[in-house]
């Protein structure tokens, strides 16, 4: 049984961390944000560069369904985000690989309210079926952001994962120190949104609930 819901647990976060692979999307543009990168070496005013050692997002993604307790919750994050940031355009372009993500650090866990992680090799083949079956990450490697603010309104966000994009209004908390800045905060996505259909097992006895709550900090420092 134990096994099983190993087995299980695996399968309900393939769909879960980040997105999912009910419909296969269109190949993505090759490096987007080339485009971005030229624009900020073009651009006056202050340009900061992201602070990958700074800086994290987590998305923690949660089971549902009646047999949820054979499951486990799951927190995936980047610490390796790379970009610009152009404070006075209002502009802001980053990036991370799908590849070097981690999945279920303790330190995250606890402060996602989760208990201890999972055994070693639940995370690993979570990890395996999240970077292949579901995000295809040899195909789609990188999720691109791209935020853009004008005075008096939210920051629009452009999200593009997985081939698909979908922009959101947020309202980061903005810390401006040594010249640098700080954008924190917390947005929810649902994978629907993305054109995914939520991973669902055992007849929908077990699925993965179809909002992802992100949780962000950004670090931006003089170039």
């Amino acid at each position: 049984m134990a096994g099983r819901a190993r087995q299980v647990s695996a399968l309900l976060a393939l769909a879960g961390a980040l997105a999912g692979c009910a419909r296969v999307a269109p190949p993505a543009p090759p490096s987007p944000q080339l485009d971005a990168f030229a624009w900020y070496r073009q651009a006056g005013g202050k340009v900061l560069a992201i602070d990958p050692a700074q800086s994290l997002i987590a998305v923690t993604v949660r089971r549902g369904g009646p047999f949820a307790r054979f499951g486990h919750d799951h927190v995936v994050a980047s610490r390796t985000v790379t970009g610009f940031a152009a404070p006075d355009q209002g502009r802001a372009d980053f990036s991370f690989r799908l590849d070097q993500m981690s999945v279920d650090e303790a330190q995250l866990r606890r402060e996602a309210g989760f208990g201890a992680p999972p055994p070693d090799d639940a995370i690993a083949g979570t990890r395996a079926n999240m970077l292949g079956r579901v995000l295809d990450a040899e195909r789609f490697p990188v999720v691109s952001l791209h935020a853009e603010r004008r005075a008096g309104q939210p920051v629009q966000l452009t999200v593009t994962l997985h081939g698909v994009s979908r922009t959101v209004a947020v309202e980061p908390h903005i810390d401006e120190s040594a010249g640098g800045l700080t954008a924190s905060g917390t947005l929810q996505l649902r994978q629907s949104d993305f054109g995914i259909t939520p991973m669902s097992v055992l007849g929908g006895a077990m699925t993965v609930m179809d909002t992802m709550e992100l949780r962000y900090r950004i670090v931006a420092r003089p170039r």
